[in-house]
């Protein structure tokens, strides 16, 4: 048994996928297609619009007095369902009928609506009800995912997309699955693929699976602005109780609880943290009401130092909770705790929590922060520009070294002759100087044409020949 639950685990670790269920749907026994917010009684005129395309599945019989198709629709009839002329007399089974009662437009049904699809992890859980909590990106199919179409049920959504085309790892219609590109192009072409997609995005089909162990990308994001648009066309965002509301990457509204991003390394693996945590933490009575959302996301760019840092990806896990979001807060910080002890083990380098009451903290893996090695990086980086800079102006001779010849205190020996009397001798030397109150053994020393030679003029500067040592020594 524990080897058929590893073999069973390694495949559900690596598909990294969920199964998404759109929800709506055009049959005609579905009280919400019609305008009258019910079902056509047997006494009712039935209406479609003349310019309306419609797939109309039906599953049972039906007593009509009337009934006006539109010019490109179709009804798909379940075994034993159809349609009976009635005289208009009254039916026991329905209430308030004898009116004219409209089939609503169809075409009000949007892909990129969040509101429209179910997630969960199998088939299973989506009959069951066990669904997931995503954020609005990811509540639309993500190009790993499965999508199904319930069995016995018809369907009619707009694919307008901000990308030409919109892929799926299989699409599932009345039961059959599509994972073949070239099977589900043909089906699109079809009288009922035209009826059931329309828009400008195209869908297609790639029977791929993500192949990376830290997850893969919804995929959803040039779209952000569209699915949002839909969710609001339902409702605002709800009003919070907790002090400074979240608005997680990929989300359209702000929540209660907290968000924790973490810096992984190759040894990470998405689908086993998952498990770790739901088995850990939101098992716990402590922790109930509290949901869970978690995928790779996009972070965006940051600028440190005025240097722009590349938009990396990093792994989103957002703890949600009605009201206050306190447990949520709670279990944040047990996560931390958790990645602070066992965080290297797991192939986490660093963690980061954002709570709504506005506290933020970070963590490490057991490993060195990346923020001060991408500091100290760009430092050298931001040296060796300014270094380079230099050089550069200075070979365009954009700047100047200034030379020694060229200081106004220094003279060349064919300028001396015209610097006469006005040599500023700067302090009196009794070895050098030639007043004539000095002893005569001293005036004559250093006296008119003897003096300049005791003057040296160089390129180095002005200085006086000591009597006392020999030049040859030193220019030796």
């Amino acid at each position: 048994m524990s080897v058929t639950f590893v073999i069973f685990f390694c495949l559900f670790s690596l598909s990294n996928a969920l199964y998404k269920q759109w929800i709506p749907d055009t049959n005609f026994e579905n009280v919400s297609n019609w305008d009258k917010g019910r079902v056509p009684c047997a006494n009712d005129q039935v209406y479609f619009q003349h310019d309306q395309k419609a797939s109309v599945y039906v599953q049972s019989t039906h007593s009509i007095v009337e009934m006006y198709l539109p010019m490109d629709g179709e009804l798909i009839l379940a075994f034993g369902a159809g349609f009976a002329g009635s005289e208009g007399g009254s039916d026991p089974g329905c209430e308030g009928g004898g009116d004219r009662i409209t089939f609503q437009d169809p075409d009000r049904y949007q892909w990129y609506d969040p509101t429209l699809w179910r997630a969960a992890f199998t088939p299973d859980d989506l009959k069951n009800g066990r669904f997931q909590f995503s954020v609005h990106e990811e509540s639309v199919p993500c190009e790993h995912d499965d999508v199904i179409f319930r069995p016995d049920s018809s369907f009619r959504v707009s694919t307008d997309s901000d990308v030409s085309r919109i892929s799926l790892r299989s699409v599932s219609i009345m039961e059959k699955k599509f994972s073949r590109e070239e099977e589900f192009a043909r089906y699109l072409q079809s009288g009922s693929g035209k009826l059931q997609f329309h828009g400008s995005g195209t869908v297609e089909v790639t029977n791929s699976r993500c192949s990376e162990s830290s997850g893969c990308d919804c995929g959803n994001t040039a779209n952000h602005e569209r699915i949002c648009a839909a969710l609001h066309q339902h409702s605002q965002c709800p009003d919070l109780e907790c002090w400074s509301p979240l608005t997680p990457i990929g989300h359209c509204c702000g929540i209660c609880g907290a968000v924790v991003s973490l810096e992984y390394s190759p040894d990470f693996n998405v689908e086993s943290y998952r498990n770790r945590l739901l088995h850990l933490f939101l098992s716990l009575p402590s922790y109930r009401g509290v949901r869970m959302a978690m995928s790779k996301v996009s972070r965006p760019q940051s600028f440190s130092w005025l240097v722009p840092r590349e938009a990396d990806s990093e792994i989103q896990v957002v703890l949600q909770e009605e009201g206050s979001g306190s447990k949520a807060e709670a279990l944040a910080w047990e996560i931390m705790k958790d990645i602070h002890s066992q965080g290297s083990s797991l192939g986490i380098v660093k963690g980061e929590v954002q709570t709504s009451t506005g506290s933020h903290a970070s963590g490490q893996g057991g490993s060195v922060d990346g923020g001060m090695i991408a500091g100290a990086v760009i430092g050298v980086l931001l040296a060796l520009v300014g270094l380079g800079s230099l050089v550069v102006l200075f070979t365009r001779g954009m700047i100047r070294v200034p030379n020694l010849s060229s200081l106004q205190f220094v003279k060349k020996d064919s300028d001396f002759d015209n610097l006469g009397d006005s040599i500023d001798k700067g302090f009196d030397n009794p070895m050098f100087d030639t007043s004539p109150h000095l002893p005569a053994d001293l005036h004559g020393l250093y006296s008119g044409s003897e003096a300049l030679k005791g003057i040296s003029i160089t390129n180095s500067g002005v200085h006086f020949v000591n009597p006392a040592y020999d030049e040859t020594d030193f220019t030796a």
